[in-house]
């Protein structure tokens, strides 16, 4: 499994369901070897700039986005209230509770970084802003 890199800054949030992988799928663990160096941070990429690149995902009702890695410093707010289930390189999965308006910021040193998916487990859909900052420690990673 890959292993995981994250700034000891860091509180993941959400309620911890499970560790050492126990209860992954054999599609969620090979999503984590196919998309080790994702950085499509969202599902659109909504505007792109010299110091920023703005992202949305929107996820309906137990829809998945795959395993993304962020490597930059970045912020998401919650466009929409709503209750996902994530599986982080970690091992550990957990279930987040997303009030509306949200915003959690998140910083990375070099050779940091966060690999991990999310899944819309709500009833409705589950929108987010993310905004990447280009000017951070690590390079940012190519979009194909």
């Amino acid at each position: 499994m890959i292993s995981s890199n994250l700034p000891s800054d860091i509180a993941l949030a959400g309620e911890l369901v499970a560790e050492n992988f126990e209860g992954w799928s054999d599609e969620v663990k090979a999503d984590f070897e196919r998309y080790e160096f994702d950085g499509h941070v969202g599902s659109r990429l909504l505007s792109q700039n010299e110091r920023v690149r703005v992202w949305e995902i929107h996820l309906a009702p137990g829809q998945r986005w795959h395993v993304h890695r962020h490597v930059l410093d970045y912020f998401w707010t919650a466009v929409t209230a709503g209750k996902s289930l994530q599986h982080t390189a970690d091992g550990t999965t957990r279930i987040v509770e997303y009030p509306q308006g949200e915003t959690r910021h998140y910083s990375f040193g070099e050779g940091e970084f966060l690999l991990h998916d999310i899944q819309n487990i709500g009833d409705e859909d589950l929108i987010f802003t993310t905004v990447e900052h280009l000017d951070s420690a690590n390079a940012p990673l190519p979009l194909d």
